[in-house]
């Protein structure tokens, strides 16, 4: 069958169902929930900041997303109660606090590896206490999970890095473990197979993975589609975030509108159903202004379909 161009896709039943199809996908896949079911099974989110919770949180009512994922510049015990009382009155689902620095991240091939997560030894102990900072918080406001960007961890198991990357997270995962808080890794700095041997070789029950489908793609670290039979069992939520392949060995692909990039989202849904996956999706834009509206919108009706129909 003639491959369907995802930068004219619709968000009408008619073009979904001709999309579910591509590639021969439906002999491949088992087709578990659909319908109201499946929206239940796989509820959509923002991603907003909660420095004013009462006026932040209620906007992501306001545009209809029942669940988001948060990020603060306050880890205060004071603080995570605003949070956590705002949470309630909108009756919104926290599903992670997205917690990053201090010091510089640079998002490129060349300087990302010595600014990104854990992984550089320069910024390694305050973002080891931002951590436990961010657990704390999350433990005081309800949040069942805290998610980060780890680095671009090291393909070779034997360099030292990875090594002195695998017992720091054993300190983080452990710290969050006695409190009960999840510890998911975004996606993109590394290929899956790198991320499924830290994940086993930390060796803790409380990690996660936060599936970034456009991260594995700007990175040119994996197809979103296929690194889902790598680390598929660990996804505990999801980015649904589109974008293109790097062209310049330099520079990260370029981040999309969902629908006109190089991720295959019929396919990446059908394969998350297959897995029995029951977690969160959230819907991510990386620019400002009211394009960003307009693009999340337009997303999570396309997304709704998606999950109700393939």
């Amino acid at each position: 069958m003639k491959h369907l161009n995802r930068r004219k896709f619709v968000g009408t039943t008619a073009g979904l169902s001709l999309m579910t199809v591509v590639n021969g996908a439906q002999k491949s896949f088992a087709l578990p929930a659909n319908g109201a079911d499946a929206l239940k099974n796989m509820p959509l989110g923002i991603i907003k900041s909660a420095n004013d919770p009462d006026v932040d949180l209620a906007k992501v009512r306001e545009l209809g997303f029942g669940t988001c994922q948060l990020s603060v510049g306050d880890y205060s015990k004071d603080h995570a109660q605003r949070v956590k009382t705002a949470l309630r009155k909108y009756t919104l689902e926290p599903t992670c606090l997205i917690c990053m620095g201090p010091g510089k991240y640079i998002w490129n091939f060349y300087e990302g590896p010595s600014t990104i997560g854990l992984v550089p030894r320069e910024y390694r102990t305050e973002r080891v206490v931002r951590l436990k900072e961010g657990i704390e918080f999350c433990k005081e406001a309800g949040i069942s999970a805290v998610l980060a960007h780890f680095g671009f961890i090291p393909e070779n198991p034997n360099d030292v890095l990875y090594g002195e990357f695998i017992d720091v997270m054993k300190v983080v995962a452990g710290y969050a473990g006695d409190r009960e808080i999840e510890v998911r890794f975004e996606t993109g700095q590394e290929t899956p197979v790198t991320l499924l041997r830290a994940i086993e070789d930390i060796g803790t029950d409380n990690l996660g993975v936060n599936y970034d489908t456009a991260n594995l793609i700007l990175y040119g670290k994996a197809n979103p589609v296929d690194g889902l039979d790598v680390v598929g069992r660990y996804v505990r939520s999801l980015h649904a975030k589109d974008g293109l392949y790097p062209t310049d060995p330099k520079e990260l692909g370029h981040e999309t509108p969902i629908g006109e990039g190089a991720v295959d989202f019929p396919n990446v849904i059908r394969k998350l159903k297959a897995l029995n996956f029951t977690g969160h999706i959230t819907i991510e834009r990386e620019i400002s202004g009211p394009k960003k509206i307009e693009d999340i919108l337009k997303a999570k009706r396309y997304l709704e379909e998606l999950i109700r129909t393939v």
